[in-house]
């Protein structure tokens, strides 16, 4: 990621974050149209979306970090991973690329550019949903960097893929995903009004596996050094 400037990451978070949401919202669309099964529906959204992560953290993994996502990027920013200074930028893109894919899955199946969502996601167990899918999603990410870097995009787009199922919300985890989802009032939608408590979830989940994990993947023998420098 070092070797790419700015500019270079920015249009690679842009586009991945725009293919991204055209993949969430394109195929729950596709999938609403073709059955009127709910579970079905949803197992043709959840397929597509962890196909495309799996793709699109590949290709694009090398260039930005394949971030796609202001709660993954918030973290990077604060162990250090990403530069502070590039955070905002990043963040800018995701939601740029975000209203983006949800134009182009709305052109694609002829509807109207933008389309606030009428669909109710609120509540104590969505919320908790959101925070546990996205403590879930960075705690893959930072081990999976850790221990099994090349399998890192199949990583995510297995655990995305599964959480679309074990949680209530169906796993938006990240916030500018969110906010384009509440742009389509189709089966991926998500009310604007829905939003906040959405994005406190997010990033409360984000931090809490950040904090958890930089304890958790700390050697033994780091953690005895540094605890024999500090009596020193």
């Amino acid at each position: 990621m070092a070797s790419y400037d700015l500019s270079r990451r920015l249009v690679a978070e842009t586009l991945g974050t725009a293919m991204l949401v055209a993949t969430v919202v394109g195929s729950g669309i596709m999938a609403a149209s073709l059955t009127g099964d709910v579970g079905l529906a949803l197992l043709g959204n959840t397929l597509a979306t962890g196909a495309i992560l799996v793709v699109l953290i590949t290709v694009l993994g090398p260039i930005s970090g394949a971030h796609f996502n202001p709660a993954v990027s918030l973290i990077f920013a604060m162990s250090g991973s990403l530069p502070k200074r590039d955070l905002g930028f990043y963040v800018l893109a995701q939601f740029a690329g975000g209203v983006a894919g949800t134009i182009c899955a709305h052109l694609m199946f002829n509807l109207p550019l933008l389309d606030l969502s009428s669909k109710i996601r609120t509540g104590g167990a969505q919320w908790f949903s959101e925070g546990i899918a996205t403590f879930g999603l960075v705690a893959v990410i930072l081990a999976g960097i850790r221990f099994e870097q090349k399998a890192v995009p199949w990583l995510v787009g297995l655990y995305i893929t599964a959480a679309y199922w074990f949680t209530a919300s169906t796993s938006f985890a990240n916030p500018a995903v969110a906010f384009a989802r509440s742009l389509t009032d189709t089966f991926s939608g998500i009310r604007p009004v829905d939003l906040p408590g959405f994005w406190l979830a997010e990033i409360s989940g984000a931090v809490a596996a950040l904090l958890l994990f930089n304890w958790l993947l700390q050697p033994a023998e780091t953690s005895s050094t540094l605890s024999s420098e500090a009596k020193l």
